[in-house]
């Protein structure tokens, strides 16, 4: 049976910290309100010249250096982001045009915080109905380009980046030991739209537009979504929570990621944590979490992983794979 197996990770900050304190001269807050309200204490703020392309160019730069590969190697790129450079043409092509890249073909997904879990899924259909070998997928985003910096409930909560896999087809032999991609699962239900969405388009406004959310609203509803769609990978790969290794969420917010995992029987001690320092990446968040935890040491070759996220629209979804 094929999988599609990581081969390679890397990832890509923006140069600038902001951390909690700068917040407290523009808006009414607190560091200790937000570290208390969401865990953060520090977020990546993109500068002029740091865009979603070249962030994601660096991130995927970095991820085929780990799996001592070049651009040549490649045949697809998945970009999962929010914040593209234009309104078209995608931003993939941007990166590939970046990376020196003239072959294959690369495009954009759109599902948010849910992005990279989408497009995780999307490749591995992709690489295992076709005929591609090796695949980057990119989480890349610049959030605070669609901030409202005097809103105090969204505006603390969000930072840039980016994070990128390689995955490459390989055999396996059709159980839970194989290395790659196990299980995914993907949903979307577009009646919660206003809870979390952004006010502007070109179709509708013709500009940008700024981010909105309900909070209270998005983390009602957040537990149950994520608990509904790991349950089901769980399912399909025919394991509980014990077996895995370590879990990665989506970086939204420290009580939503600590709920979960006490819902699902998930322990503490294997729940990857980077919301901290990260903030809310949207859909660099999975990957930038990955990155660091295979770069401290603690994700490592056969190790178990649930990756998880949810979005605005809301989309949601979670990926199992064997490191």
């Amino acid at each position: 049976m094929l999988r599609s197996v990581v081969r390679g990770v890397g990832t890509a900050l923006p140069r600038r910290i902001m951390k909690n304190a700068e917040f407290e001269t523009m808006v009414e807050t607190s560091d200790e309100w937000i570290v208390q309200r969401t865990g953060i204490t520090q977020r990546h703020i993109a500068a002029e010249d740091e865009t979603t392309a070249s962030l994601g160019e660096a991130a995927a730069r970095a991820a085929l250096a780990n799996a001592g590969l070049t651009p040549d190697d490649i045949d697809l790129i998945v970009l999962a982001t929010s914040t593209p450079n234009n309104t078209f043409p995608a931003t993939a092509v941007d990166i590939q045009n970046r990376l020196g890249m003239h072959h294959g073909f690369a495009f954009d997904m759109q599902a948010v915080c849910s992005g990279f879990v989408y497009a995780v899924t999307t490749a591995d259909a992709l690489m295992r109905a076709g005929n591609h070998r090796r695949a980057l997928v990119i989480g890349a985003e610049t959030f605070s380009r669609i901030l409202d910096w005097q809103d105090r409930t969204t505006c603390v909560l969000f930072g840039d980046g980016a994070g990128a896999i390689v995955l490459e087809l390989q055999e396996g032999e059709g159980g839970i030991g194989d290395r790659g991609v196990l299980a995914s699962s993907l949903r979307a239900d577009g009646s919660h739209k206003e809870k979390l969405y952004v006010d502007g388009g070109p179709s509708t406004t013709g500009t940008v537009g700024h981010l909105r959310m309900e909070g209270r609203e998005v983390f009602k509803h957040a537990v149950g979504m994520i608990t509904d769609v790991i349950e089901d990978v769980f399912a399909k790969g025919g394991i509980t929570a014990d077996d895995l290794d370590w879990f990665v969420p989506h970086q939204a917010n420290r009580r939503i990621i600590d709920a979960s995992a006490k819902k699902l029987g998930i322990a503490p001690e294997k729940v990857v944590i980077t919301v901290d320092q990260h903030g809310n990446t949207s859909a660099a968040s999975v990957p930038l979490a990955l990155g660091t935890a295979v770069a401290d040491g603690r994700i490592k070759q056969g190790d178990l992983v649930l990756l998880e996220a949810m979005g605005g629209g809301f989309t949601w979804g979670a990926v199992l794979l064997r490191w």
